[in-house]
């Protein structure tokens, strides 16, 4: 009987379970219990969906190339189309006068920021300039009598002469007469001192040595041709005379250069002077001899500006045993010199600046959010550092600026109405420029 009972329990158990809507229903119903087990959040109503908790929170967002747009839920840019992105605000306060970029704008945009520094500001000037001669070794080769030119030993400009060496004849009948005079006057010399000494003297004007005086008389003949003998060693740089030439006393015949120590005039523009002085190194490289430094130091500053071309002339002495410079090449110097009246004042790079009229503009990070938030800012600048300008006013040690991307982040600004090159706005922390040094 108890036996006969369970088998018909069982098949009709059996049978409820073949039915197709009831086994789907039973699995159906594990699933539903299997989700909520896995998915449940204890922390919010199951009766709130996500989207509302979000806004809730006040979740922004915002196209990756269009910043200024501003929704409250997800969807399409009304500009380009493109899938907008969430913006978290977060709980950081924002200025109402900053500028808000995604990640993903100030990437495509290449912002790029820095932390401002104190530095040692060393200024490098750039100066162009020529070789020239040393004027206190220029020469000029004369004609000690008037007479003719016999003949000519420097025939053109560019040859080296050394002193001593003759460079011309000179027939001068001056010359024959105070040689005469001499000799005669050597004839009595015992019983008429003075006569011989004023005879002698005669020639010692005419620049005669007394070896050369000395053969006169010793020799009993008179020298016809007056050889006219260099002072000193250098390069003929003009030749003024020719073969056959008629002469006064004191004409130029040849101007010598001594190349042995040359110059390097420098142009400094007025607005570089305050930063030179002398004493200070300047290394400088020629177009003639390319890899080569040269190294000199300032020993003369033109106090006078040229009125047309607004420089002053800066020379550099330099010794040129070896003859490498050559007067008329070109020659390019950089003088590292250390600003003083800046020393330990902040530093900024020169694309980090952007200018317009008087006043020069910053984008300072906001800090305290991890999102790239800037906000305009006017500061003084001093002088130009090479690409770096030196910070008088406006910036503190250890703020965040945008020091590349300047102009995409200006863009934005303006775009969103907030201040920016062209929309200065009320706040100023300083304006004007210290230094007229601009690029």
């Amino acid at each position: 009987m108890g036996f006969e009972t369970f088998r018909i329990m069982k098949m009709n158990i059996k049978g409820f379970l073949n039915r197709k809507f009831v086994a789907y229903s039973l699995f159906a119903a594990a699933g539903l219990f299997l989700g909520w087990l896995l998915f449940h959040s204890p922390g919010r109503s199951p009766d709130i969906p996500k989207a509302v908790t979000d806004n809730a929170k006040g979740t922004v967002w915002t196209c990756a190339m269009h910043p200024q747009i501003r929704m409250d839920g997800p969807g399409k840019c009304p500009i380009c189309g493109m899938d907008l992105i969430s913006l978290d605000q977060g709980t950081v306060a924002i200025d109402p006068d900053a500028i808000q970029l995604t990640r993903e704008a100030a990437a495509l945009a290449q912002v790029m920021t820095s932390v401002v520094s104190r530095q040692e500001p060393v200024m490098d000037i750039r100066l162009y300039g020529k070789v020239q001669a040393d004027e206190r070794l220029l020469q000029s080769q004369t004609a000690q009598v008037s007479g003719r030119i016999e003949k000519l030993f420097v025939n053109f400009t560019g040859e080296e002469v050394r002193k001593g060496q003759q460079l011309a004849l000179l027939y001068s009948p001056e010359l024959i007469t105070a040689q005469q005079e001499l000799m005669e006057a050597a004839k009595n010399k015992e019983t008429q001192p003075e006569v011989y000494e004023a005879a002698r003297d005669r020639l010692r004007g005419w620049k005669i040595s007394d070896s050369q005086i000395t053969a006169m008389v010793n020799s009993d003949t008179v020298i016809n041709n007056f050889a006219v003998i260099s002072n000193t060693s250098g390069v003929v740089t003009s030749r003024r005379v020719n073969n056959g030439d008629h002469v006064s006393q004191g004409t130029v015949l040849f101007e010598v250069a001594d190349l042995s120590n040359v110059w390097v005039m420098f142009d400094a523009y007025e607005s570089d002077l305050p930063f030179l002085s002398k004493g200070e190194e300047v290394t400088f490289t020629v177009q003639a001899i390319p890899g080569t430094d040269f190294t000199g130091r300032i020993i003369f500053i033109d106090p006078v500006i040229d009125e047309v071309t607004r420089v002053a002339g800066v020379r550099v002495e330099l010794n040129n045993q070896q003859g490498a410079l050559k007067p008329g090449m070109f020659a390019t110097g950089i003088v590292r010199t250390d600003i003083a009246q800046y020393r330990n004042k902040l530093v900024i790079p020169s694309s980090a600046i952007l200018w317009t009229g008087k006043r020069s503009i910053v984008y300072v990070r906001q800090s305290g959010t991890d999102e790239p938030v800037f906000k305009m800012r006017e500061i003084e600048i001093g002088p130009m550092l090479g690409d770096s300008y030196v910070v008088v006013d406006g910036l503190q040690e250890g703020e965040e600026i945008v020091t590349r991307g300047t102009f995409s982040v200006d863009a934005a600004a303006q775009l969103q109405g907030k201040p920016s090159m062209m929309n200065p706005g009320s706040e100023k922390t300083s304006t004007g420029h210290k230094h007229s040094n601009m690029p």
